[in-house]
């Protein structure tokens, strides 16, 4: 792979076929993707609904330009709304989640007419843009875990509430935080603050929607129904496509203050069909409640390996969004463990600055390669214990 710009760590494989939970490399080796790609195949690896009407769709059209609709574009833009609790509301469709917070946030800036919006320090927003930057001027940073209250909290008092235009609330997927959730007395503060003033809420779903937490979305734990939603490739099931959902006012003020927005692949007809078909799939074999049991039975077995080995901290997690994090020991190293799983055919994502594994599994998986993981790990993690 001499010719691949190493923007980080590449792993040294030729992946060329995918079914489902699993992935084979061109030498026929097994590995069981225990990330979901970028967390975004839900339904698995070459679901064949998925496939046959992305074919279906390429012998008709692929791509038109901003200015042509189609009529796929407004049947996934129901589809999408009825799904995130947004009646009567607008979408538009983009091919990535990092083009959709900014989008988000773009449009919350533009309605308030408010120069900062709220998130948590530890959230990972989007890859460039204003909230990849999230510089002091444009944005309000609070790190909730040092919140320890129960109730209404002192520690959001220091806020400047009257310059911030929305809360921009990612429920505990990110990388960077862990698989850690805030608490919805602490949220909901949040919200009635931002809202008291003005502002919107808008929740990043780019890792917690599509089932992912064992609801249809983070933010459904918060008995909330946010202003604006950002989705990521999550509704394609890992195709390119993406969206931005809002409510009718602030579609409405958008539109009339003259903001315009494009970008190349905008409302193509070919993500819209992917993801009218993904939605479909989700909810006539109903994967999010199928998805929520089985990530039950997963930390399940997780919990057990914390009673078992000294160097597991802690197994938490909410549906298939997992995490186990370890306790720093001397010869112990939560890279090797991954290197370990890698070598026995098991994808798994690891911070081991953080000391944690973390377990984003299509909502389709096997429980078989389930146990056959926990056991695996259970085999690591006795030997790494004797060092």
């Amino acid at each position: 792979m001499d010719h691949i710009l190493k923007c980080h760590d590449l792993i040294p494989m030729n992946l060329v076929r995918g079914e489902n939970a699993c992935l084979y490399d061109d030498l026929g080796k097994r590995y069981v993707d225990f990330e979901s790609g970028c967390w975004a195949a839900a339904l698995g690896h070459n679901h064949p609904r998925i496939k046959r009407v992305m074919k279906d769709q390429t012998d008709r059209v692929i791509h038109l330009g901003t200015r042509y609709p189609n009529a796929l574009t407004e049947a996934a833009a129901i589809d999408v709304l009825e799904m995130v609790g947004i009646k009567n509301g607008k979408c538009v469709f983009l091919s990535s989640g990092s083009e959709a917070v900014e989008l988000g946030g773009q449009i919350a800036r533009r309605v308030t007419d408010r120069p900062l919006l709220l998130t948590f320090t530890s959230s990972y927003l989007a890859a460039f843009g204003s909230a990849g930057r999230k510089s002091p001027e444009e944005w309000c940073l609070f790190d909730w875990n040092l919140c320890t209250h129960a109730g209404p909290c002192d520690c959001l008092n220091g806020l400047p509430w009257e310059k911030i235009g929305g809360f921009v609330f990612e429920p505990g997927g990110s990388g960077s935080e862990a698989v850690r959730f805030p608490s919805r007395r602490l949220i909901q503060d949040i919200v009635s603050r931002v809202r008291q003033q003005g502002g919107l809420l808008m929740a990043n779903e780019i890792t917690t929607g599509m089932g992912r937490t064992g609801k249809w979305f983070g933010f459904q734990h918060y008995d909330l129904q946010p202003d604006i939603v950002a989705l990521g490739k999550g509704l394609g099931n890992g195709y390119p496509v993406s969206a931005v959902a809002m409510v009718r006012p602030v579609a409405e003020k958008l539109e009339g203050s003259g903001f315009h927005y494009a970008q190349s692949h905008q409302n193509d007809p070919l993500g819209c069909a992917v993801a009218k078909e993904v939605i479909a799939v989700f909810r006539e074999e109903n994967w999010v409640e199928r998805g929520n049991a089985t990530g039950a039975y997963f930390l399940e077995g997780l919990q057990r390996l914390v009673g078992k080995h000294a160097v597991v901290k802690e197994a938490r997690g909410r549906g298939m969004l997992l995490a186990l994090e370890f306790r720093p020991q001397e010869g112990f190293s939560t890279a090797a463990v991954f290197q370990a799983l890698l070598k026995n055919g098991f994808f798994v994502a690891c911070s081991p600055a953080r000391n944690f594994l973390r377990f984003d599994p299509c909502l389709t998986m096997e429980r078989k390669d389930i146990d056959d993981l926990l056991a695996c790990l259970d085999g690591i993690l006795a030997i790494a214990g004797k060092t």
